[in-house]
């Protein structure tokens, strides 16, 4: 029998740091029965936050899955993390929710991470209620944080209700809608309020913000505009079809406010979800593409009859083995069944199929079209496969990962320890495609890689918690580049005679500084066949395989451009392995003359001060090599964004809490690479030749 899929709510709640987002989610399950006792974070002891980390530092790593039901819905509920270095999580539990709750908080309002997530959730073209959380802080100011909304992310927050009090005398919310205030009591439990009538010196701003409501909302149905615009009020319903239609089309955002902590208005927020986001038939299906990730103009369309898809979104560990979590777009998936993974070509069998509750779980023996579901066991699944079908094979739309920026080189603390370090290495990478992993050949040195430091730092912690590995941790690298900035023409002529057949392979070529992120490129303009087609692929395969170690400090190479014109070959001796040769030799000959460069990888920051303390943040960004691109004052402080060289980033946070008394944040991700001064270089390019002679 399938569910009825109207029913059912596939939601994220997202948000930056320590805007409250865990809690938000502790309080949800709650409200629908999931938990008795409430965790709280800040005794370390929340439900989705369950890793040892999470509990430790307060922050939400990995994006927890629970599902819990209110008024007859089920809802799915994701917690994602918040902090720039797990945006990942962040983009991969877009993907395969329906709908989503932004988390600001009262007081400090949009944060910089919040609009990266922000913009993230525009992108996969979510729906999103806002809850404007911690009201009874001092300094929260609902009214100016939907102003924030709006200039910072651009957005059109639908102003749902009104808070009754501030900070310390923040009791309840006004329902614009009905006209109702919900009052809560001091005792902290979420059953106990009152509804009230709206206090008398708020008669005014509800009248006011309610007609504000009703116009935005009936932008979405023209005849109950004029009507309205008549004289006639449309009805509370008619009123919630049309902030449901915005509500999907994206334009605008019903925002809810409260406090998650002390329970209040919690419940109007759940009851928005239920009344304005969308069920999972009512989003745009995903798209199906081909091996290369162009869209083949087919869709998963959400249903139980069509034939299963599903996307693999999480990975995850636990005491269990491996966890699969599963967003299943189409069809039904029943234990025992046997389902094709399309991007390794393998199949796979479900043994176990549970139902997530944080830590716990429930066994399932079927799962359908909406649901989001755990598999025990599958063997070769990464994040962002297609499962599906066997006998309807299909890709859902890729996932594109950013490339890490940063790298440390480890070993064990313990020489015998090499290989469990290995496994555990192993199971970390195949649960987050942004942390890579490789073995240094000269030194034999573990490379790990990552997006940050504090990324990196978290997974050593959980290398040395979960897995009982101790590493010696080398200093941070950066992921520098090399590039060229002359073309040059040459000619190579490789050829080897010694007794049975030799080996001849003659190129001339030119060199050239390719497009700004073209990577390498080849073409050939060889005309009169003085080196056959058939030997083009050796050639380009030679300078690309050559690529990965530039002439300057042995960096990978970035926009060149090869052009194969002219060559000679021998109707005996020449193969494809002679050319390819020629190649290599040629790069290696060519590249140190076409006056290389060193490329360094450029972050985009965005650094929250407190005003008394811009000049000296400025400052030291300038003294960083930073380029300032401009500040915003805001209620609580300045934003600055800069671009500025991640070389000159390492244990920025630590410098910027001590210049601002521990109240600046900062947040910062990959924007480009760019030239590295003479200065800078030399450094870069000695220590690494030193490294090498001392290999």
């Amino acid at each position: 029998m399938a569910a009825d899929l109207s029913l059912y709510r596939n939601i994220g709640i997202f948000a930056h740091v320590d805007a409250g987002k865990t809690t938000t989610t502790e309080r949800i399950l709650k409200l629908t029965g999931k938990i008795h006792k409430l965790g709280e974070v800040h005794e370390g002891e929340s439900t989705t936050d369950f890793m040892v980390q999470e509990a430790e530092r307060g922050i939400t790593i990995q994006s927890a899955a629970v599902s819990c039901y209110w008024k007859g819905h089920r809802f799915n509920v994701i917690d994602t993390p918040g902090h720039v270095d797990f945006t990942v999580e962040v983009y991969r539990s877009l993907k395969v929710l329906d709908g989503g709750i932004g988390v600001f908080c009262g007081s400090g309002g949009v944060e910089p991470q919040s609009e990266t997530n922000w913009r993230y959730a525009n992108d996969a073209k979510v729906s999103r209620l806002i809850f404007v959380n911690k009201l009874d802080r001092i300094g929260a100011d609902f009214i100016r944080v939907t102003e924030q909304v709006k200039k910072v992310l651009g957005a059109n927050p639908l102003i749902m209700v009104l808070p009754i009090g501030r900070e310390e005398t923040f009791v309840g919310v006004v329902d614009l809608l009905t006209r109702q205030a919900f009052v809560w009591d001091e005792s902290g439990l979420p059953e106990n309020f009152k509804v009230t009538d709206i206090p008398a010196d708020m008669a005014d701003d509800v009248e006011m913000y309610r007609q504000q409501l009703i116009e935005t909302a009936l932008e979405m149905d023209d005849d109950l505009l004029m009507a309205y615009m008549e004289g006639e009020e449309p009805s509370i319903e008619e009123i919630k079809r049309c902030i449901r239609k915005g509500t999907r089309e994206l334009a605008f955002f019903p925002t809810f406010c409260g406090s998650a902590f002390k329970n209040k208005g919690m419940q109007l927020v759940l009851d928005g979800v239920v009344d304005y986001l969308p069920a999972p038939t009512e989003v745009n299906p995903q798209p199906l593409t081909d091996e290369e990730g162009n869209e083949t103009g087919q869709y998963a369309i959400v249903s139980a009859d069509e034939p299963f898809r599903a996307l693999a979104f999480k990975i995850m560990d636990d005491r269990f083995g491996a966890l699969t979590f599963i967003r299943i777009y189409s069809g039904v998936l029943n234990k025992g069944d046997t389902i094709l993974n399309s991007f390794t070509g393998k199949t796979e069998r479900v043994g176990r199929m549970v139902e997530m509750h944080a830590n716990d779980r429930t066994d399932l023996t079927t799962a359908q079209a909406g649901d989001i579901v755990a598999l025990i066991g599958l063997k070769n699944v990464q994040t962002g496969h297609t499962l599906c079908d066997v006998k309807n094979p299909c890709t859902l739309e890729p996932m594109v990962f950013p490339e890490p920026v940063i790298s440390i080189a480890v070993q064990p603390k313990d020489k015998g320890a090499i290989e469990k370090m290995g496994v555990a290495i192993g199971r970390l990478v195949s649960e987050d495609p942004t942390f890579r992993v490789e073995t240094d050949v000269d030194s034999g040195e573990t490379i790990l890689k990552g997006m940050g430091e504090l990324h990196l730092d978290i997974k050593i912690d959980i290398l040395k918690r979960t897995y009982g590995v101790e590493l010696i941790v080398g200093q941070p690298q950066v992921a520098y580049r090399e590039t060229i900035t002359r073309e040059i023409e040459d000619s190579y002529t490789h050829k080897k005679q010694s007794g049975g057949s030799g080996q001849y392979g003659k190129i001339d070529y030119r060199i050239r500084p390719g497009e700004v992120n073209t990577g390498y490129t080849f073409k050939s303009t060889v005309v009169g066949g003085s080196v056959p087609k058939e030997f083009f692929p050796a050639i380009e395969k030679g300078f690309k395989e050559m690529m990965s170690t530039g002439p300057l400090a042995g960096f990978p190479v970035l926009d060149v451009e090869v052009e194969l014109f002219d060559g000679g070959f021998h109707a005996v001796d020449s193969s494809a392995i002679a050319f390819e040769i020629a190649a290599k030799g040629a790069f290696r000959q060519s590249m140190p003359k076409a006056a290389p460069q060193l490329l360094e990888p450029i972050m985009k920051v965005d650094v929250f001060t407190p005003e008394d303390n811009i000049g000296d943040v400025i400052g030291d960004l300038n003294r960083r090599r930073g380029m300032i691109l401009g500040q915003e004052s805001g209620a609580m402080g300045v934003r600055v964004k800069a671009h500025v060289p991640l070389a000159e980033m390492f244990g920025y946070i630590s410098h910027l809490r001590t210049m601002t008394s521990g109240r600046g944040q900062f947040s910062m991700e990959f924007d480009h690479y760019s030239p590295c001064p003479n200065n800078v270089a030399e450094v870069v390019i000695a220590k690494e030749k030193e490294k090498k002679a001392n290999k």
